[in-house]
Order: C-alpha cells, then sequence, then structure tokens
C-alpha cells in the first residue's frame, strides 16, 4: 500500500472514530482512548482536504447508526464508560484486523471495526525467502520441502536486487518467479491439510480475523457504505439491560474442508482455493515495489463468502 492510500485508510478511520463519538457522546459517557494510532490517523486526517474529509465524514456517518442499531450495549444508557479506541499498529499479525474496539470494562463487552476505503482485500500477507506463511497463517512451520522449493527463486532474486534490477527487466517474471512460487505454496498447503484437517478453518481465521467484528468499507463512487458482520464465534448483537438489536447478526460456520487449490484459470499470478460451506479465496502475488526484492506480496480475496456474513448497504445523504 502507497504512503498516499495508507495516510487515505487513517484518515477515514479517524472519520469513523469522529462519527462514533459524536452520536455516543450525546448518549452516554465515552471516552477516545489516547494511543499512538489516534495521533497517527489524526495527523492523516489533518493532512486531507476539505473534500475528502466532507466526504469520508458523509460515508461514516451513513453507517453509524446501523452499527449502533444491531450492538445495543453501544448505546445503552449506564453510569459506566464506553470506550473508543485504536488498535495499536502491529495487532493485525496477531490475527486481529479490528481497527476500532468500542468496549465496557465494567461488564467485559467489547465490538470491533475493520474499516476500509474503497477496498475489500482481506490481508497483504507475503512470500518471502525468510517468512514462514505457514506458521504464521496456521501454527505449522514450513516443511524442508518447501524451502528447499522456494530457496532458488529467492536467491535470484537476492542476486537481481544486487545487481540493482526492477522487475520490469525480468523477461521471466511470470514463468520463472510467479508460477514456481504459487506451485511451492499450494503444495505446502496440501501437506499442511492432510497433516492437520483444521488447517482450513485455522486459515479462514487468520486471513478474515480471530476476533467478531464488522467489516466496514467505503465505496467512494458509489456514494455508499457496506456493512459486512464477521460473527464467528457469537458475539455480535448481544442485546443491553432493556434492547434487542434490531435484526440479528448471523453467525458463520467456519470451513472443515479443503476442496480445491488451483490457479485461476488463464492466470499465471493468482490461484483460488475452494473451500467447504461456501467459502472461496484468490490469492494474487505481486511485486510490491519497483526494484527487485526477495519478497512478493499477496492481495488475498474473498471470492464467495458462506451465507452466515450479513450485508448492509447504506447510502450517504
Amino acid at each position: 500500500m502507497s504512503t498516499s492510500s495508507n495516510d487515505q485508510g487513517r484518515a477515514y478511520e479517524y472519520a469513523w472514530m469522529n462519527a462514533l463519538y459524536e452520536v455516543l457522546s450525546a448518549i452516554r459517557k465515552t471516552r477516545i482512548v489516547q494511543n499512538s494510532s489516534l495521533d497517527a490517523n489524526r495527523r492523516a486526517w489533518d493532512n486531507m482536504d476539505t473534500e475528502r474529509q466532507d466526504r469520508w465524514k458523509r460515508s461514516a456517518c451513513a453507517a453509524v447508526h446501523q452499527i449502533l442499531a444491531l450492538e445495543p450495549r453501544m448505546s445503552e444508557e449506564d453510569d459506566d464508560e464506553l470506550l473508543l479506541e485504536f488498535q495499536r499498529d502491529g495487532a493485525g499479525t496477531q490475527g486481529d484486523v479490528r481497527d476500532i474496539v468500542i468496549k465496557r470494562n465494567s461488564i467485559q463487552w467489547e465490538v470491533g471495526l475493520s474499516i476500509k476505503h474503497n477496498h475489500e482485500a482481506v490481508k497483504h500477507s507475503r512470500l518471502s525467502h525468510s517468512l514462514d506463511f505457514g506458521k504464521e497463517w496456521f501454527g505449522m512451520p514450513c516443511t524442508q520441502q518447501y524451502w528447499a522449493e522456494v530457496k532458488p527463486i529467492f536467491d535470484r532474486l537476492k542476486t537481481e536486487k544486487a545487481n540493482g534490477k526492477k522487475w520490469s527487466e525480468l523477461p521471466d517474471k511470470e514463468e520463472g518467479v510467479y508460477v514456481p512460487l504459487l506451485n511451492a505454496f499450494m503444495e505446502e498447503v496440501n501437506r499442511a491439510y492432510l497433516s492437520d484437517a483444521s488447517v482450513p478453518e485455522k486459515m479462514v481465521a487468520y486471513l478474515i480475523g480471530v476476533n467478531d467484528y464488522y467489516k466496514v468499507v467505503s465505496q467512494d463512487k458509489k456514494q455508499t457504505t457496506l456493512i459486512h458482520t464477521f460473527n464467528m464465534h457469537n458475539t455480535l448483537g448481544q442485546p443491553s439491560k432493556t434492547k434487542c438489536a434490531e435484526q440479528d447478526v448471523p453467525t458463520i460456520q467456519l470451513p472443515t474442508r479443503l476442496d480445491a487449490i488451483q490457479f485461476k484459470q488463464g492466470s499465471k499470478n493468482t490461484v483460488e482455493m475452494q473451500l467447504n460451506y461456501g467459502w472461496q479465496l484468490s490469492f494474487r502475488i505481486h511485486n510490491a515495489s519497483t526494484k527487485v526484492e526477495p519478497s512478493l506480496k499477496f492481495d488475498i480475496q474473498f471470492i464467495k463468502f458462506p451465507g452466515g456474513i450479513g450485508n448492509f448497504f447504506c447510502p450517504w445523504k
């Protein structure tokens, strides 16, 4: 993600924090937790022009009441304090994809939001000469067979980097790098699955997040804000003492079976994975910089979600 895209994402998160605080502080005792992520997001917001700020205010305000309708404990009038907190950088590496956490310590309750601006990507994980995706994704270190298969590829990339080569100067970037890396990746996933039948569940939990949350996506061109519910552990939509959620938040069945993993038809840089219960993902590998590096990035997207994910469309006013 470029610095510009990163700053826009941070600024949109800040718009959401302001929208939440404006609505909730008028109802009950509410506090924004001060931390380094708040400072960074505020700086990004301050650097945005007025037009963008107005656009993202509209985007957040369009959907904030839908979140409150689904989470009555947020607006419940009580003597305790509601805390709004930005996650610290690095939480995502532990499988927590939430950007904002709303919590009440007095009742040991919290709910999270994952805030996205104009994109639905899940994670931007990497394959490299040293990163162990198996250990990170599903708790099973990659095998020696995998490392032996990828070592010649990454050794070559190290040499090309030392020579100052650009990716555009590699005549066989797809056939010589992308295809063999993705083949090694698919073979390792299959090996892991044969060793541990829970790999599909662990991998999807890592990719979508280990905690329940609402995923918020601003679609600026359509002037619509989308809300997707990721309720794996049945913690979303809990009733308050006096009120139930206006709509049930369905639970999601995590996958238990890997049905297929293969190249997308006609592609040399994208692998598709089919799992049971309606899960389907794509993994597109790409170079994340102009100059060659022994590291490549995955753009991971969901092609299909299971039926248990709720979707809410909030048009801007």
